[in-house]
């Protein structure tokens, strides 16, 4: 089985290079980005080839049961290490919310950056930011609200300064010598899906492009961040057209991803999400191929994990014969009131699924923080 796995994560690595149209596939789309978010794309290229970073959402901010403990997560609880890559979000800062959308205090989201950092491990950060237009969530689908925000709409001023918060935010995401510390960066995530604002049942593709562009180049620009890498990221697609029917541009693109969940436990819905999940990542490593760029699983999980095998007999499956940067699983929340139910997505000490996630994370080709850390991702 070993064998068979190295054979077919060589023959998509072969096809990685062959419809690649040079060899700088790990060169950022922003020419001025700081030497160590330069070195990390390279890295994540190069580990991609060979390597799976395993991420999970909030992980050092709390848990089930558990919040703001120094120095522990899930993950931590049952391996004795910490995923590879954070997961962060940042809406309500455009709020000058001292907390974001989950109750996160943003000094802590900085502090718990930084120590990830410094461990050696990777960030990445998406934004769940409010309908500009009608005030609401970003789940508020009032149509329109991707035109307001443009040039020459009635919110642009509005977002220009969200857009200056978030520039604050990450200037002050800084390593102990004052290095800026480098950030995947996934804004307007999940945008071929129907319930965001900026999503395609609200939204033109061409709006959504301007959207991107504008924002990208007024943090570049107007705000001199250049520690970012972009990830484009994308909901259920059927082929490389409706997956790109939205793409901004490889000049605003550095790392492309999609989000996909499982749901529900009969052996056809698992099989179906299988068969799901590795077509979209055929077309997804075949346009990274095609445009140089690195591809990640930016998002998946079953939520509550009622799958006592689900990491080596449905996700490991899933991957294994792709050349992916990184794979994400959602956050641990816990007992949700609202759906009176527990929502998380990495198992904890305790859960059904713990010993065969151990399994997973002995598994040589998956990376966590303690492996990842001495790969050096950001020299």
């Amino acid at each position: 089985m070993k064998n068979a796995t190295a054979v077919c994560r060589y023959t998509y690595m072969l096809l990685f290079v062959l419809l690649s149209h040079n060899t700088q596939a790990q060169v950022c789309s922003d020419v001025n980005a700081t030497a160590e978010t330069k070195a990390l794309y390279k890295k994540l290229y190069t580990l991609s080839k060979q390597q799976i970073i395993f991420g999970h959402q909030d992980a050092l901010a709390y848990g089930v049961g558990w919040k703001y403990v120094p120095g522990k997560s899930d993950i931590k609880s049952m391996v004795n290490d910490n995923p590879g890559l954070y997961g962060w979000d940042i809406a309500h800062i455009e709020l000058d919310s001292l907390k974001n959308i989950d109750g996160v205090p943003f000094n802590k989201m900085q502090q718990y950056i930084k120590d990830g950092y410094k461990r050696g491990a990777a960030i990445t950060i998406s934004w769940h930011l409010r309908n500009p237009l009608s005030g609401g969530s970003a789940w508020d689908t009032t149509a329109g609200a991707v035109a307001s925000v443009l040039p020459g709409g009635i919110k642009h001023e509005m977002y220009k300064g969200w857009l200056d918060k978030v520039a604050v935010f990450m200037n002050g995401l800084k390593g102990s010598n004052g290095e800026m510390i480098p950030v995947l960066f996934r804004p307007f995530h999940e945008l071929t899906g129907n319930w965001f604002w900026w999503c395609k049942n609200v939204s033109s593709p061409e709006d959504i492009k301007k959207l991107w562009q504008f924002t990208i180049k007024y943090l570049q620009k107007e705000k001199n961040i250049h520690h970012l890498i972009y990830v484009y990221n994308t909901a259920d697609f059927d082929n490389e057209v409706s997956f790109l029917e939205r793409y901004p541009g490889d000049d605003m693109v550095d790392l492309v991803s999609f989000d996909m969940y499982q749901f529900g436990e009969k052996k056809e819905q698992r099989e179906k999400f299988m068969a799901k999940m590795r077509n979209q990542l055929t077309i997804l490593t075949k346009i990274a191929a095609q445009k140089n760029k690195v591809a990640a699983l930016a998002e998946t999980g079953f939520e509550a994990i009622p799958d006592r095998t689900w990491w080596t007999e449905t996700l490991w499956p899933i991957i294994k014969d792709f050349p992916l940067s990184y794979v994400l699983v959602w956050r641990n929340h816990g007992w949700m009131p609202s759906t009176k139910k527990m929502h998380y997505y990495a198992p904890y000490p305790g859960q059904v699924s713990e010993k065969d996630f151990k399994g997973f994370y002995r598994n040589p080709t998956i990376m966590f923080e303690k492996k990842l850390g001495k790969q050096k991702i950001y020299q």
